[in-house]
């Protein structure tokens, strides 16, 4: 067998992700061991140590490349002010990450994890909350209120207005990987994500008046 010598070759840090992955999935997050871990790497726990803290770091490790990482990347560096400026486009940035996360397939081993263990881990729990609530919410409220200050949108609770605009995004996300487990086709799911913004923007935007002179 030909090897392609070409590839790109991974990283021990990235090799320990993609094991860690692997075994979360099959043996479960608790009955995971960094001893495990190392061996399938092939590599001593001193030599994970190196990379990772311990167990936890490489879960939120994992977890910060589903929820966060890519949508982080809208935000970074970018005062929240600039972000307002953005409006709509911001959303639909938003929106399309959520849709390639959902059909990627290493995200979605990912998701299916989390979906299961969500409920059996408070560390778990922890991570996940931090992630998407601290990391995302929170900014795009932020956000929110300087549009409605700016009188883009309407004046609402940013908060809530930012839960609204987040949570359809998760079902459309989880409903993919539900139409995927069972190989059902996820055609009807292509559009949705940008209809939401669609939908979102148009009934939450102030109407500028036109002028009669």
């Amino acid at each position: 067998m030909l090897i392609d010598t070409t590839a790109p070759r991974k990283s021990t840090k990235e090799l320990i992700l993609e094991v860690s992955l692997k075994l979360f999935s099959k043996k479960g997050y608790k009955s995971t061991s960094v001893r495990d871990i190392a061996a399938d790497v092939g590599i001593t726990q001193s030599g994970l140590y190196n990379h990772f803290k311990g167990k936890d770091a490489i879960l939120e490790a994992l977890i910060g490349d589903l929820m966060s990482s890519a949508i982080v990347k809208i935000f970074k560096d970018r005062s929240i002010d600039d972000l307002a400026q953005t409006g709509k486009s911001l959303l639909f940035s938003i929106a399309t990450t959520f849709k390639l996360i959902s059909f990627d397939r290493k995200n979605e081993v990912l998701f299916k994890f989390l979906m299961q263990e969500l409920y059996k881990n408070s560390t778990i729990r922890d991570i996940y909350n931090e992630h998407f609530y601290q990391g995302n919410v929170k900014k795009l409220s932020s956000v929110f209120f300087i549009m409605m200050q700016q009188e883009k949108i309407k004046p609402a609770d940013p908060l809530f207005l930012a839960h609204e605009f987040f949570a359809p995004l998760f079902f459309y996300q989880m409903q993919v990987n539900l139409l995927k487990v069972d190989s059902k086709s996820t055609s009807s799911m292509v559009t949705l994500f940008e209809k939401h913004v669609d939908y979102f923007w148009e009934n939450n935007k102030i109407a500028k008046q036109e002028s009669l002179f």
